[in-house]
C-alpha cells in the first residue's frame, strides 16, 4: 500500500516551488491564487527572498503547505490509500484526502501561523532535540522538572524534541545528557510549539477550524496526536486542535501505517526529512520523494 506523507516546518529552502511554478499552466495559477488569499506576494519570498524571510513562522507555513499541494497536484496523488503530515504537514495531508480545499488550507495555515507566533512573542520559550536516548526516559526526566517541559515530537527511535519555558528545557537538557542522551541541543526557534505554551494559538485556530468546511475523507489520515487511522470531520478538527498544544508521534504514526499495511511512502513537499526519520523508524519500508 502506498501512503503519501507531507512535511512540516524546518523543510523550506529558497527557491522552493519555483519549478513547480514554470511547469505547468495549472500549477502557476494555483500558486498565484495563493498571493491574492494571503494579500501579500508569498511567491516573491519562495522563489527569491533569504533564509531570514522564510524562517518567519508566518510565511514558513504557508510557504511549505503551497509547495506541497503544488507537488501534490504534480504528481496527482499517486493512487495514495492513506495520508499523514508532520505538524503542519498534517493540512496537506487533508487536502490531499479531500477533508480540505486548497484556499480554506491556506487560509487555516495562515491563522495557525499568525496565532503560534503571537503565542511566541508573548511568551519567550525554547525547543531541544534530544538524541541517543529512549522516549520513556526522556518523558520521565521531563516529568521532573519543575516549569513546563514537555516531549513534543516524537521524530524516530531515539530522537526526541522537547519543548517549554527556556529555564526548564535547559534544566532538562542538563539532566537528559547526564543520564546518557548523546547530544541534547537547543534548536533555533523562539517559541514551545506543541506545548502548553501554545494554549492561545490553540484558541484561535478553533475559532478558525469551526468556520471552516471539512469533508469526510476519502482514504484515511493518521493524525498526530492519536497516531491511528481517522476519517470523520468532527474528529478531524478536534485533532487539529488538539495538535498545537500536544505532542506530534511521528513515529507512533509511521509505525501504525505499517502495520496497517503501508509498504510505499511517498514525501510530497520540500524536502527529504521524512524519508530519513521513516528509514529509521522501519528500515524494511521504502520511501521516495514524489518529485
Amino acid at each position: 500500500m502506498k501512503a503519501l506523507v507531507f512535511p512540516g516546518q524546518g523543510s523550506q529552502f529558497v527557491g522552493m516551488g519555483k519549478e513547480l511554478y514554470d511547469s505547468r499552466k495549472d500549477i502557476k495559477d494555483l500558486m498565484e491564487s495563493a498571493n491574492e488569499i494571503l494579500g501579500f506576494d508569498i511567491l516573491s519570498i519562495m522563489f527569491n527572498g533569504t533564509d531570514e524571510d522564510l524562517k518567519k513562522t508566518e510565511v514558513t507555513q504557508p510557504s511549505i503547505f503551497i509547495h506541497s499541494v503544488a507537488a501534490l497536484k504534480a504528481v496527482n496523488g499517486l493512487g495514495a490509500e492513506m495520508v499523514a503530515g508532520h505538524s503542519l504537514g498534517e493540512f496537506s495531508a487533508l487536502v490531499a484526502n479531500g477533508v480540505l480545499s486548497f484556499d480554506d488550507g491556506l487560509k487555516l495555515v495562515s491563522e495557525r501561523a499568525k496565532a503560534m507566533q503571537e503565542a511566541c512573542d508573548a511568551n519567550p520559550s525554547s525547543m531541544a532535540a534530544i538524541l541517543g536516548l529512549e522516549d520513556a526516559k526522556v518523558e520521565e526526566i521531563c516529568a521532573q522538572i519543575n516549569g513546563i517541559v514537555v516531549p513534543a515530537n516524537y521524530n524516530c527511535p531515539g530522537q526526541l524534541v522537547i519543548s517549554g519555558e527556556t529555564p526548564a528545557v535547559e534544566e532538562a537538557c542538563a539532566k537528559l545528557k547526564e543520564a546518557g542522551a548523546k547530544r541534547a541541543l537547543l534548536l533555533p526557534v523562539n517559541g514551545a510549539f506543541h506545548s502548553p505554551l501554545m494554549q492561545p494559538a490553540q484558541e484561535r485556530l478553533a475559532a478558525a477550524i469551526e468556520t471552516t468546511k471539512f469533508r469526510k475523507a476519502t482514504i484515511p489520515v493518521y493524525q498526530n496526536i492519536t497516531t491511528t487511522a481517522v476519517t470523520n470531520p468532527d474528529e478531524i478538527k478536534q485533532n487539529l486542535i488538539a495538535q498545537l498544544t500536544g505532542p506530534v508521534k511521528w513515529t507512533q504514526s509511521v509505525q501504525n501505517m505499517i502495520k496497517d499495511g503501508a509498504s510505499n511512502f511517498v514525501e510530497v513537499g520540500p524536502g527529504k526529512t521524512l524519508q530519513g526519520l521513516i528509514k529509521k523508524i522501519d528500515g524494511s519500508v521504502e520511501s521516495t520523494s514524489a518529485i
